[in-house]
């Protein structure tokens, strides 16, 4: 059975690493991760907000497969309790009259326009959750149909499937960082050399699949990997800033609906609001700005402190002056240009000259990242997909046009 190397113990590599081992013996498979903190960046950072519909044409069946897998996996394992799945009404929230014309589907995330812009046309009048501060003239009105979005703590989810890949056997590695790869004499993928971080010790792990999901470092860890290859992997990154707050208004009990609220209503911002089982509620929203992708994946990174203080301003503001900061942070998402997540098998060709891969399940290197705001929605109909790739098993979602654009 050919050993698998997942770089990236993000939600897309564990999640990827939990369904393979549904079909491979799990000590085959090896997670690297190389950041001090596990989960410090996108994976445990986000909203958590979950939809089946959502998104382009080219994404669809990817995510209608992960939002039902989400809904099975919380209904198998006791979600609620574990990471806090629950499903969720979605509202538009307009303190003022809403603008028209703005073009449906945009590059909402690009050009700091609410993510309901996205959202199929089910629109209708809603009450507003107990925990949103309201004024007289204010609107509100449902944007999805019910039963087609969802929510939950990404960084309990991320910790639960790790721990299952642990139980199984997964070997992980952590912190340790791949630094190169090696052949046989046919040329092929033989296995990769990681070094420990912590001791310094440099260890070959015999393995003939290599899967990238790396999320906004992965461009950097082919070129890493592949230095003699003419070709670069175009996954940028966008910063994204939040604060996950307590409020007296909101507690999470069973029998309390969740909500997801979008709005312009933020301090300069497209402000999103995600209430939690448990009490939290998480706000974000503010894209960008200066913060800038460290040169490696070095841990939790410090928040930019006029960032911070407009999150800030827009939870006192929307949900009332006694919301209690429970964290705040700065998380990376991987983006691509197209606006696609990249889920695929790499050509040999694109390996660079001297290397190439075993035919079919034999072998091969692989990409899952460019998720964007969506990784912890699309995360385990990713990992599905990947898995099937990987062991030449047929496909349970159409990701044909969400191949690789190499330059």
């Amino acid at each position: 059975m050919p050993s698998t190397v997942i770089i990236g113990a993000g939600i897309i590599g564990v999640s990827t690493a939990y369904y393979l081992s549904d079909h491979q013996p799990p000590s085959t498979i090896h997670l690297v991760e190389s950041s001090p903190e596990l989960f410090s960046s996108a994976s445990g950072y986000a909203g958590g907000f979950l939809a089946k519909d959502w998104f382009k044409p080219q994404v669809l069946s990817l995510g209608a497969l992960s939002f039902e897998l989400h809904k099975q996996l919380a209904a198998i394992h006791g979600g609620r309790e574990k990471w806090h799945y629950s499903p969720t009404t979605s509202i538009n929230y307009s303190p003022a009259p809403r603008k028209v014309g703005q073009e449906r589907g945009a590059d909402w995330l690009r050009h700091g326009s609410s993510r309901a812009e996205a959202a199929p046309d089910e629109r209708g009048d809603v009450d507003a959750p107990v925990w949103l501060r309201r004024h007289e003239g204010d609107h509100t009105e449902r944007v999805s149909a019910e039963g087609t979005t969802a929510q939950l703590d990404p960084l309990m989810l991320c910790r639960w499937l790790l721990e299952e890949c642990r139980k199984r056997g997964v070997r992980v590695h952590h912190p340790a960082t791949v630094t190169s790869v090696s052949t046989d004499l046919r040329g092929e993928l033989s296995s990769v050399r990681i070094v420990e971080a912590e001791t310094g010790v440099e260890t070959d792990l015999p393995c003939t699949r290599v899967v990238i999901a790396a999320g906004a470092w992965s461009g950097r860890v082919f070129k890493r990997l592949f230095r003699l290859s003419g070709r670069k992997l175009e996954v940028g990154s966008l910063a994204g800033h939040s604060v996950v707050v307590r409020t007296s208004k909101w507690k999470g009990k069973e029998g309390e609906g969740c909500h997801a609220v979008f709005s312009m209503a933020g301090e300069g911002f497209a402000a999103e609001m995600f209430s939690r089982v448990g009490g939290e509620v998480w706000l974000g929203g503010l894209n960008g700005g200066e913060a800038e992708l460290p040169v490696g994946s070095t841990g939790r990174t410090k928040v930019v402190e006029e960032a911070a203080i407009k999150v800030r301003e827009a939870a006192r503001s929307l949900l009332g002056e006694e919301v209690e900061i429970v964290r705040e942070g700065l998380c990376f998402r991987p983006v691509t240009i197209e606006g696609l997540p990249v889920v695929g098998r790499m050509g040999d060709d694109d390996l660079g000259p001297g290397v190439a891969t075993r035919p079919g399940a034999d072998g091969g290197v692989y990409v899952a990242t460019g998720h964007g705001p969506w990784g912890i929605s699309l995360c385990l109909g990713t990992g599905v997909v990947v898995a099937e790739m990987a062991q030449g098993r047929p496909l349970s979602a159409d990701v044909s046009e969400l191949g690789l654009k190499m330059k």
